[in-house]
């Protein structure tokens, strides 16, 4: 059992796709005309992109415009409210730049804040689950804004910041990994807690509940080999962040070659936070695991 790829695709694509937008709401860079039209259209292109992936995960699709009516108590609610603030908002900031020579601050000020905040919405969805230890706690959001931060600084052109939200976002991708490899110990949820029987003394699984899967078994109870997951980790790390400083600092001359560095760096960037968004949900670790014992 996997990750479904639409997951991975909408947090991957969605996160980039609203990073750049944070950038050129705060005027990162400068482009007006066509050039503004090509970031714009990126942007969108990976924004709605990643959107649209999130709908192929729904089990009905049709009934997706439900989620908008929760927001006073879920963030998945919350997230879709952001989204379309965010796309609206920025989109009246994109007609003023590409169509009318025209720099609306306020508005691009207030498109980015939203850009962003559909992120964190997004990471929220994940923070929020106590059934997750290794997604319920606070460098989750932190991680989310900070690949969003990079990638969206790396798509934008600025190089030199860029390098330094690169090495950042590595930093606290190791630390994210180091946490979350205890946080399932740390909560202490055992087989005696899943299944109520603590009292009687040691339980272990017998027989599985059923005999068929459900939602749970497919969605959260996947089992990574720690060799494995250590060669991912690697080659995350390696294409996410190491390698794209390194198309980033190169000396070269040529204008040319810069901008095929930077195309480089930003196809790397991005599937190496494809691999540690594969990580992050192949390696949940959902409780409901210990009743299947399957943990």
């Amino acid at each position: 059992m996997h990750p479904a790829p639409s997951v991975i695709l909408f947090t991957t694509l969605s996160g980039l796709g609203f990073g750049l937008l944070a950038f050129l709401g705060l005027g990162y860079p400068e482009v007006t005309g066509w050039v503004a039209f090509v970031f714009y259209a990126i942007a969108y292109a990976l924004a709605v992109g990643g959107l649209l992936a999130s709908t192929f995960h729904l089990g009905h699709p049709e009934r997706a415009i439900k989620a908008f009516s929760q927001w006073r108590t879920s963030w998945l609610s919350r997230e879709g409210l952001c989204a379309v603030a965010a796309l609206l908002v920025m989109g009246f900031f994109a007609i003023g730049a590409i169509f009318l020579d025209q720099d609306w601050r306020l508005l691009g000020l207030l498109g980015a804040g939203l850009s962003l905040a559909t992120v964190f919405t997004t990471s929220m969805i994940y923070t929020q689950l106590k059934t997750i230890p290794r997604w319920n706690m606070g460098l989750t959001p932190v991680l989310f804004l900070s690949f969003s931060l990079a990638g969206g600084a790396l798509l934008a052109g600025q190089e030199s910041l860029a390098i330094w939200l690169l090495l950042a976002a590595g930093g606290i991708q190791l630390a994210y990994w180091a946490k979350g490899d205890g946080a399932f110990a740390a909560s202490g949820t055992t087989m005696q807690t899943a299944t109520g029987l603590g009292g009687e003394g040691s339980v272990r699984a017998f027989e599985p509940p059923h005999t068929g899967s459900n939602y749970l078994l497919r969605e959260f109870v996947h089992i990574v080999g720690r060799k494995h997951a250590q060669k991912l980790r690697v080659i995350a790390l390696l294409l996410g962040f190491a390698l794209p400083v390194v198309f980033l600092v190169l000396p070269v001359e040529s204008s040319l070659i810069k901008h095929l560095m930077a195309a480089f760096a930003a196809l790397s960037h991005i599937a190496g936070v494809a691999v540690s968004r594969w990580l992050f949900f192949a390696q949940a670790e959902h409780v409901v695991g210990l009743y299947y014992g399957k943990r």
